[in-house]
Parts: structure tokens; C-alpha cells; sequence
């Protein structure tokens, strides 16, 4: 699968209470959620956004609360995918659980401004930089975690698992 986006760019140390502020959880629309992605970090957010986008970062993105409403938000906003140099645990099996696809690079970021177009090949784990023509290496997910991705997270694919 090839998601196709353009990188808008974060650093380290992106927390949950940076991607849905703790006054929006009380929210319990998904797609009202979403528009408040990012907020606590970013007002401009849906100013450049664009659905199918993905969001590039530096380590620890998602660390704070464990608040499956961060996961959720972007999601439900139609985030491409979410590169970064390394996730939160908790965030990143969030994601997983609710099918956003997300990738690990330890070298990503730093050739890379925001707006470049960007695809990312899910199978082979390769980004390409399209607007600079350069290519980086994702670290590969096991194959149970894509599975849980491309089928749309978890509950999706144990409702699958459990129709074969």
C-alpha cells in the first residue's frame, strides 16, 4: 500500500495533551474530535492540513496521558500516517488498536521540511522524499501489527478473524 501526503513537520516530545487538549474529552463525536486535532500544539493546524497528510516527528511522539483520544483525533482528521523517530508505547499501541498507520525512522526529519511530498510504501517500508527524490528506510512492523493496520485496527480484524 503506498499512502501519499505531504509532511507537516513536529519535533520531540509531542504529548497527547498537544494533540486533543484536555478540554475537547468530553467529546464523544469522533469526527468533532478531530477537529480539534493538534490544538494544544499547533492552531494552524487545519490551516495546512489536508486529508491523507502525514504527520513527521522527532522521538517520544505521543508521550503524557494515555488518552486513546489522541489516536483517535488524528485518525478521524484523515492523517495519512504518522512518521516519527520513536512512538510513546501507549500511543503507539493506540494507533495500532485503532488502525492509524504509523511508521518508525531514526533518521527521519532531517532532510525534510514541511510541505515535501512524501509516500511511504507500507509493504517494502521505504519514504520517499518525492520533492527532494530521496528515499529512507522505515523500520519494518511485524506482520501481525500491519495486519491489525490494514484491516482498520484491531476490532475490525477480530471481526474478520472471526468470520474465516
Amino acid at each position: 500500500m503506498i499512502i501519499k501526503g505531504k509532511a507537516i513537520i513536529y519535533g520531540d516530545d509531542v504529548n497527547t495533551d498537544e494533540i486533543i487538549p484536555g478540554r475537547f474529552l468530553n467529546i464523544t463525536d469522533p469526527k468533532e474530535l478531530a477537529s480539534h486535532s493538534m490544538q494544544g500544539i499547533d492552531s494552524n493546524f487545519f490551516k495546512k492540513f489536508r486529508k491523507g497528510d502525514i504527520i513527521v516527528t522527532g522521538k517520544n511522539f505521543g508521550c503524557g496521558s494515555s488518552r486513546e483520544q489522541a489516536a483517535m483525533c488524528l485518525k478521524y482528521a484523515g492523517v495519512g500516517a504518522i512518521v516519527a523517530k520513536s512512538f510513546a508505547r501507549i500511543f503507539y499501541r493506540n494507533a495500532i488498536n485503532l488502525g492509524l498507520p504509523i511508521f518508525e525512522s531514526l533518521t527521519i526529519g532531517e532532510d525534510m521540511q514541511n510541505m515535501d511530498e512524501i509516500e511511504i510504501n507500507s509493504t517494502t517500508f521505504i519514504i520517499k522524499n518525492v520533492t527532494k527524490n530521496l528515499e529512507l528506510e522505515l523500520q519494518p512492523l511485524p506482520a501481525f501489527i500491519q495486519e491489525i493496520i490494514n484491516d482498520g485496527g484491531l476490532i475490525s480484524h477480530l471481526q474478520k478473524k472471526m468470520k474465516s
